[in-house]
């Protein structure tokens, strides 16, 4: 535990160099562009069940960066996006929270670690339970003024992330290893 927490202030020093900055804001404008475009949703679920492709600027700034930058972009990423192309209604901040946490999960999970195919399991699968499946089904009973039931958005996250948990592993372990070449050669010229 206390190896994990040591990745916080060295996450915060990365924000101090101009080149993690400028990719930090890179990895948000992606998350940005992802979240709008790179989105599908299963009509038969109403707006429950969405597969979107934003997780993966998150996880690799995470992996990158570590767990404060990638926070940042989970939260910010969320406001901006609502900004931008405001949907569904009105703000809701609950879903910027579980930005911030899917943020948190990934960069204390990767960041500074080989990005093997078990760490990336694990990475996914803890913020697949707590951010993707109790946190989003509660956002979505709240916002959808208690009807259906919890149990309702829970079975549906539940299949949702059924139906992408194989998908969303591979690309992160695909991916894994040029990112962590990209974060290295940042690393090397300052």
């Amino acid at each position: 535990m206390v190896s994990y927490l040591r990745k916080f202030p060295s996450s915060v020093a990365e924000l101090r160099d101009i080149r993690s900055l400028a990719a930090i804001a890179m990895l948000l404008a992606l998350r940005i562009v992802l979240g709008m475009f790179a989105n599908v949703t299963l009509p038969m679920f109403g707006n429950t069940v969405k597969f979107s492709a934003a997780f993966i600027p998150i996880a690799f700034c995470g992996a990158m960066f570590g767990p404060l930058p990638a926070a940042m972009v989970g939260a910010l990423g969320d406001v901006l996006s609502f900004l931008i192309v405001p949907t569904g209604g009105g703000y809701f901040p609950g879903f910027t929270l579980s930005g911030l946490l899917t943020g948190l999960i990934y960069g204390f999970a990767l960041y500074g670690e080989k990005l093997s195919l078990p760490r990336i399991i694990i990475a996914w699968a803890v913020n697949a339970l707590a951010v993707e499946s109790f946190m989003a089904a509660y956002w979505l009973y709240l916002l959808y003024a208690r009807q259906p039931s919890y149990s309702f958005y829970l079975v549906a996250r539940a299949i949702s992330l059924a139906w992408k948990c194989v998908p969303e592993i591979l690309i992160l372990f695909l991916l894994g290893k040029p990112v962590t070449k990209l974060a290295a050669a940042l690393k090397r010229k300052r």
